[in-house]
């Protein structure tokens, strides 16, 4: 007898590392006293290393996944609505495809490449060439959904493929605010897994003037890179008076973040809802089974003959 019971609780999975101990990822958004300049700081290892094993990436598309991953967190945390998102899909000429991550406006995210077996290349220094996966020609989409009806939609050439200065180009050239953008992904060579991974997003606010301009330039040239600041042991707020080194910071808020994927049978079951009847009995292949897979976090559901027709008979 073909089990009938389709639906289950819907719910956010939250994925994180197992059997470690790691401290969960964490995000921290700050201003300068004299609010002419907003800083966000993230450790985002443990979605890096998530993104990296649900999609079995090689060290090139993992490192460009986590850098996009951790660039969506930093984007979702500053939208103001509850339900709000931000997609950013990174399309270049290169071997690895699209790269799509989702946000949410807690930080939270959720990512896929279309090629995550995309091979490595390394740059004459050792560190993963990120750009020669992603390719310099193409676009970067940044699509902000508030919830309410018609989303926000900027797009913007390319400029590395290396996804930070495309951030950074992105933000100077579409929606005007002089951003400095800085990612990594540091990943082991001997057994491929993530290490580390985080960001810093750094935005002027109309209150800059010129001299705040010029001490933010001068701090940047001598900014180390994010993750050997994490493998300094620095904690965020360190990081941000790092970057901000002359300014008064002050904290606005602190968030957990994580991978999450909202995902569900449920939701799979209202996605068969807009077919039609016969659609939905044509869905099931050559053994009777119709499957679905969630390019977020590689979950497969599959439904029986009996439980399409279950689906039908419920609707009717």
């Amino acid at each position: 007898m073909e089990n009938t019971n389709i639906n289950n609780e819907n719910h956010e999975e939250i994925y994180a590392p197992e059997g470690t101990q790691q401290k969960p990822d964490k995000l921290i958004r700050c201003i300068t006293s004299d609010g002419a300049v907003m800083a966000i700081a993230a450790d985002t290892t443990g979605i890096a290393y998530m993104g990296k094993k649900l999609h079995h990436a090689t060290p090139a598309a993992a490192a460009a996944l986590g850098r996009l991953l951790t660039a969506s967190s930093m984007m979702g945390i500053m939208l103001k609505q509850k339900d709000a998102s931000v997609t950013l899909r990174v399309k270049g000429d290169g071997p690895l495809g699209a790269v799509v991550a989702v946000a949410d406006s807690k930080g939270n995210c959720r990512g896929y490449t279309e090629n995550p077996g995309v091979e490595t290349e390394y740059h004459k220094n050792g560190k993963i060439n990120v750009g020669a996966a992603v390719g310099k020609e193409g676009v970067i989409n940044v699509l902000r959904d508030y919830g309410t009806g018609e989303p926000y939609i900027g797009v913007c050439p390319l400029v590395s493929g290396e996804i930070a200065e495309d951030v950074t180009n992105y933000y100077a050239t579409s929606e005007q605010i002089p951003t400095v953008c800085a990612l990594g992904v540091l990943i082991d060579k001997e057994d491929g897994n993530v290490m580390l991974a985080g960001g810093l997003l750094i935005q002027l606010l109309p209150g800059a003037t010129e001299e705040t301009i010029s001490k933010l330039e001068e701090n940047v040239k001598t900014l180390e890179p994010v993750t050997t600041m994490l493998a300094k042991g620095m904690d965020l707020m360190e990081m941000v008076k790092t970057a901000l080194a002359g300014f008064d910071v002050e904290l606005l808020d602190e968030q957990e973040i994580g991978y999450v994927c909202p995902c569900s049978r449920e939701r799979v079951i209202n996605a068969f809802l807009k077919l039609t009847d016969d659609e939905i009995r044509s869905l099931a292949d050559e053994k009777g089974y119709a499957r679905a897979n969630c390019h977020f976090c590689n979950k497969n559901y599959r439904f029986t003959k009996g439980q399409l027709e279950q689906i039908i008979a419920d609707r009717a």
